[in-house]
């Protein structure tokens, strides 16, 4: 199939919720799985996602809470390493518990869990690795594409070159610095084959997710700190996927060949915003090896993972979007969410949710997923954040909608 342009896609809002495969699937060891980056990378108390939410076994009750829910698409991820093994059956039965019940399959190929046999090669500081991608996500569509309604190749890779390369906080657990700033082109490097996999599989509506977060100079001297920020975490992804070239002062950082840009430019039909708040930068102190510092944002309230709250941040960064971008597709949120310790009436989520609802109405976009449908496994926080609308006892997987749940349903109602 040749694609010729963008796709059309629905003109009613989209309201949906996210969620991701190691985060609540379990069944490490089912149909040969092989073992991911994430298997043995250290959490808090020592948690591990063998088994999680059992999602796999499970999948039928989750999309019957979804169908309640009444959202109209499920953005899931894909396991690579699942599929590694050959085990897409599990997949195909998901799409069609979905398409059963009403509600648009979102999936995303890649939501940071590297195979680690991928990972011993050289993971994504190998420019290898953005050809493997391409040629794990052109198996899935060959598989899934004539149900699928929307795809996403790379969810966040500022979160895997920042986080899991230049300061080891996550798998695979290095700290490179600038030194690992080629894993950020091979990331967007990856995007780019798989959209020309996924196009050529007969995909439909092909997009992004991408981590944005305005950054805020602590005073007006601390303004070029604010722009080394923002270049690293949001500019570094959305300028050579949307404009087809990096930021000026990170550009001869980076290892691109002739014609990497035009395959990472290759026209999308939706751009996805995941937002959770903005962060806050001074210059910095003597001895720091980068050009910028954090600094708390304190005068807002906070979420259970410590997360300052402020819901214009996610209007003003779609406005920072449609500023720098004039040609930018339509804008989704495919991930906006909070953590807080359980509480039956779940007042602080719901207060989240209403305010971040209004701000991505307020900024014109075509859709809302909350991230997540259940509480999950949190990367190296383990199971001490809970972010879901539906509670999990993690020691009989029950499921308990929270009062946020019947917020979102009759939020979706009116």
């Amino acid at each position: 199939m040749f694609w010729e342009a963008p796709v059309t896609l629905p003109d009613h809002f989209l309201w949906g919720v996210s969620t991701s495969a190691f985060q609540i699937e379990g069944a490490f060891t089912a149909a040969g799985r092989q073992p991911s980056t994430w298997d043995a990378f250290p959490a808090f108390g020592g948690h591990d996602a063998s088994v999680a939410c059992d999602h796999y076994h499970r999948y039928r009750e989750d999309v019957a809470l979804m169908r309640d829910l009444g959202v109209g698409a499920y953005r899931f991820s894909i396991s690579w390493p699942r599929v590694l093994a050959g085990d897409l059956a599990f997949y195909d039965r998901l799409v069609d518990e979905l398409l059963s019940a009403g509600i648009a399959p979102v999936a995303t190929l890649y939501h940071w869990d590297t195979p680690q046999a991928v990972e011993d090669d050289g993971g994504w500081l190998d420019r290898d690795t953005a050809q493997r991608f391409a040629s794990y996500a052109g198996v899935v569509a060959e598989r899934l594409a004539d149900r699928v309604a929307m795809w996403v190749p790379v969810n966040e890779p500022a979160m895997v070159t920042l986080l899991g390369y230049a300061t080891g906080q996550h798998a695979p657990g290095k700290a490179l610095l600038y030194d690992a700033l080629p894993t950020a082109h091979h990331l967007n490097l990856g995007h780019g084959l798989a959209v020309q996999a996924l196009r050529a599989a007969g995909a439909r509506a092909v997009g992004t997710a991408n981590n944005h977060t305005p950054a805020w100079p602590a005073s007006e001297a601390d303004a070029d700190a604010a722009d080394a920020y923002s270049d690293l975490h949001n500019w570094l992804y959305a300028d050579p996927v949307l404009a087809g070239r990096y930021p000026d002062s990170l550009a001869d950082r980076l290892p691109v060949r002739d014609g990497d840009l035009d395959v990472i430019s290759a026209p999308l039909d939706f751009y996805g915003v995941n937002y959770y708040n903005p962060t806050r930068l001074r210059a910095p102190s003597e001895g720091n090896p980068l050009p910028f510092e954090l600094v708390d944002i304190d005068e807002y309230p906070r979420t259970g993972f410590g997360w300052p709250v402020v819901p214009a941040g996610l209007t003003g960064m779609i406005s920072l979007l449609r500023g720098r971008f004039v040609d930018i597709p339509p804008v989704y949120v495919t991930e906006s969410g909070c953590s807080y310790p359980h509480d039956p009436r779940d007042t602080d989520r719901i207060a989240y949710l209403e305010g971040h609802v209004d701000a991505a109405l307020a900024a014109g976009v075509r859709g809302y997923f909350v991230w997540s449908l259940i509480d999950n496994f949190e990367w190296d926080s383990g199971y001490s954040q809970r972010f879901g609308l539906v509670h999990v006892d993690y020691e009989t997987q029950r499921r308990t909608p929270r009062a946020s749940y019947h917020w979102y349903r009759e939020r979706i109602a009116r």
